[in-house]
């Protein structure tokens, strides 16, 4: 990729400068908001993810929580067999077991949990997405079916409560890797981890669009149909970006659990894929850095509506939610490429000599910017 073609793009510029203010948080912010901050940031990053498959491709998944799901659920199934040693979870006491159960020993080695964290939402996204698209699912059909995994996974993590934790969850986790979760310098140092991964997901995801793979997508897109008859199979290219979404997701949930000191299966209903499709919405599809915005906005106004009017936040969503559709189709990212090019038109710069540039608002004057 060509960093001064990159650079040249001014949404990636306004990424910069965003990440530039993330980098200073923990300098202003206290260790529980910074904590937030963190799990804003993994939002971000699925939401990334749901801007590759949604706003680019035309694909609208309602379930993409399962896979956020999943990749938690690996890393807590690691920190949590870390913290018992060689204890079994108190919550497989409960539920009658003896011994850990065979799909729970490859997650006490670490490289084997990392893999599962990404191979985990790569293989049921590969297997529903070649399912699906090559039997040309699509539309409304699809966004239905998704919501029905969604519900199908919740029904499942809930009634095997010996094994996944039950509507509790997985918790008590202590450390990673020997390192002390809940030390606020390694918070911190978690939190740059997090900026880190949004900085290579974010880099990632413009390099793919950049290439003619994002043409092709966003082809599908606009003309799924026109895409197939020029010889284009429409179904692989949508599985193979349903796959690098489902593994982004799955990534970013691993991380979360870092943040939030637990999983469990209220991260994989529905509720929540949708609110994913909303972060989206309300920064802009199509753009990366409206999925960006939008995550960082949406849940930081759900904290603070949440912290004074707790009853009022599912109203507010739903009433933001109306107001995009209806009002801002492109959302926030639409709204402020309108006002910059309507600043162009009216203050149209002209060039002058030397390489210098006044308004035009200013030439006769004599008055050079």
């Amino acid at each position: 990729m060509d960093i001064k073609y990159w650079l040249q793009d001014k949404k990636n510029l306004v990424f910069l400068a965003l990440v530039a203010v993330l980098l200073a948080m923990p300098f202003v912010l206290s260790l529980f908001r910074l904590t937030l901050l963190g799990k804003f940031i993994c939002y971000a990053i699925v939401a990334l993810g749901i801007d590759l498959i949604w706003g680019y491709t035309g694909i609208l998944s309602l379930g993409h929580g399962v896979f956020f799901g999943l990749g938690a659920y690996a890393m807590a199934m690691y920190l949590k067999l870390e913290a018992c040693g060689s204890a079994l979870p108190e919550f497989m006491v409960t539920g009658g077991l003896t011994s850990l159960p065979a799909f729970w020993k490859p997650f006490a080695s670490f490289p084997l949990a990392m893999l599962a964290v990404a191979g985990l939402p790569l293989l049921l996204a590969l297997i529903v997405g070649f399912a699906t698209f090559k039997n040309r699912i699509k539309g409304v059909y699809f966004s239905i079916l998704s919501q029905a995994l969604a519900w199908a996974f919740v029904t499942i993590f809930i009634g095997m409560q010996a094994y996944t934790g039950g509507s509790n969850g997985i918790t008590g986790f202590t450390t990673l890797l020997g390192i002390q979760l809940q030390n606020p310098m390694n918070l911190v140092s978690f939190y740059y981890f997090a900026v880190a991964m949004l900085v290579l997901v974010y880099i990632f995801c413009t390099w793919l669009m950049s290439r003619g793979i994002g043409k092709i997508l966003i082809a599908i897109r606009d003309g799924e149909n026109r895409t197939y008859f020029t010889g284009y199979d429409s179904s692989k290219y949508k599985t193979f970006i349903y796959c690098i979404s489902a593994v982004i997701t799955g990534v970013a949930g691993a991380i979360y659990v870092l943040f939030a000191g637990m999983i469990s299966p209220k991260e994989l209903d529905i509720a929540f894929s949708v609110e994913m499709v909303i972060w989206v919405a309300v920064g802009g599809r199509g753009t990366l850095i409206g999925a960006v915005i939008g995550a960082l906005l949406v849940n930081a106004m759900k904290t603070g509506i949440s912290e004074t009017m707790p009853d009022m936040w599912l109203y507010f969503i739903g009433m933001l939610f109306v107001l995009v559709v209806l009002f801002m189709p492109k959302g926030l990212t639409g709204v402020f490429v309108k006002l910059y090019e309507r600043g162009k038109e009216r203050f149209p710069a002209v060039r002058l000599p030397f390489g210098r540039r006044r308004s035009a608002s200013m030439r006769g004057k004599g008055a050079i910017s």
